[in-house]
Formats: C-alpha cells, sequence, structure tokens
C-alpha cells in the first residue's frame, strides 16, 4: 500500500470528490473519497509505483550510456588489446 502524509491524502480525497460529482454526477463524501483512495492505493498502486521504477531504470540506463560513450572517447590509444 502506498502511505501518503496528511496533506497528500487530503488533496487526492479533494480530487477524488471533485471527480465524482463532475465526471459522475455523484457526490461523495469525506469517507467514501478515503475509501476509494485507499482502493486504489492498496489494490492499483503498485502497479503505478512499478512502471516508474521501470520508468526510471530506463532513463539511468540511457544516461549511463552517454557516459559510457563520453569515457570512451577519453581514452587513449596504447599498444595493449582490448579484451
Amino acid at each position: 500500500m502506498i502511505e501518503f502524509s496528511d496533506g497528500e491524502k487530503e488533496l487526492l480525497v479533494q480530487k477524488i470528490k471533485r471527480y465524482f460529482d463532475q465526471e459522475l454526477d455523484r457526490d461523495l463524501g469525506q469517507f467514501e473519497a478515503e475509501e476509494v483512495l485507499d482502493f486504489f492505493s492498496e489494490e492499483v498502486g503498485s502497479y503505478f509505483y512499478n512502471r516508474g521504477l521501470l520508468d526510471a531504470q530506463a532513463v539511468l540506463a540511457e544516461r549511463l550510456d552517454v557516459v559510457q560513450d563520453a569515457i570512451y572517447e577519453l581514452e587513449k590509444p596504447t599498444a595493449f588489446i582490448k579484451e
């Protein structure tokens, strides 16, 4: 389960309430909106979290490729053969 600070949770609950009101024409109370947030946090949150990790890994791998290329360009020729 993803944990949110009190301030984050209140902001998310307000967003949920506004979405239900504007898009679904349904007025949710505070408790109901918190239940929706808890459900998504427990049941779906890990999928978003893992996707974020994969995206971060892809960015890091791309940056490391650039660094490796830059290091290769700095290499000086020698009589040694690379293995």
